[in-house]
């Protein structure tokens, strides 16, 4: 599923409109960026946490050349998935 039909599948089931919508998710997402920008957690019970992760500064290799390459420090997303949510799946 790409943005417009989440966009599409949302306005169907909340009865609002497409712009509408479109305008909260864009909210939605925004909300959960700026969240995790400042090292937030964002905690929807039953559906899953949005956090931060912190990846240690490695020693890669450069799959082309074989040759050793330092890969610095950094943060990234992450989610784990809630427990409704997993049982919905399986």
């Amino acid at each position: 599923m790409n943005k417009a039909e989440l966009i599409d599948s949302i306005a169907q089931k909340s009865g609002l409109t497409k712009e509408q919508a479109g305008k909260a998710l864009n909210g939605f997402v925004e909300s959960v960026q700026e969240a995790l920008q400042r090292n937030d957690s964002v905690v929807l019970v039953g559906f899953g946490t949005f956090s931060v992760k912190e990846r240690a500064a490695r020693t890669g290799r450069n799959p082309k050349t074989l040759e050793e390459i330092q890969i610095p420090a950094s943060r990234a997303a992450g989610f784990k998935a809630g427990k409704a949510l997993k049982d919905a799946l399986n």
